[in-house]
């Protein structure tokens, strides 16, 4: 299934003002818009272990590091079969540090900044 991105002008803007990961944003944003996934899982096999967390919770969301593990991007996700497409939505962008934040107050699964 195709990804449609919401929010892609979110992950833009925020890419702007890191100048030094606009790069590894604008793969990452080439990488989600070409990809075909079908479940879950596909997210992990696409970007590697090491790169995406399935967030547990029954929080239907996955957690990006882009940039060399310098940012995250946390995005729900929608598969929607009759469409033949998965929708994900931009919840949140930061640094590393400031999803340790979020992280410790077990935010990642509720957080909604866009």
């Amino acid at each position: 299934m195709r990804i449609h991105l919401i929010k892609e002008k979110t992950v833009i803007d925020y890419a702007n003002e890191h100048a030094t990961s606009t790069g590894a944003f604008l793969r990452w944003i080439e990488i989600i818009k070409n990809a075909d996934i079908k479940k879950p899982q596909d997210f992990v096999d696409l970007f590697g272990s090491k790169s995406v967390d399935i967030l547990g919770n029954k929080s239907d969301r996955v957690c990006f590091n882009v940039g060399g593990n310098k940012h995250r991007i946390i995005c729900s996700y929608y598969f929607n079969e009759t469409v033949n497409t998965v929708t994900i939505f931009v919840k949140w962008i930061g640094t590393h540090a400031e999803y340790d934040a979020i992280n410790e107050r077990e935010e990642q699964y509720t957080i909604d900044k866009y």
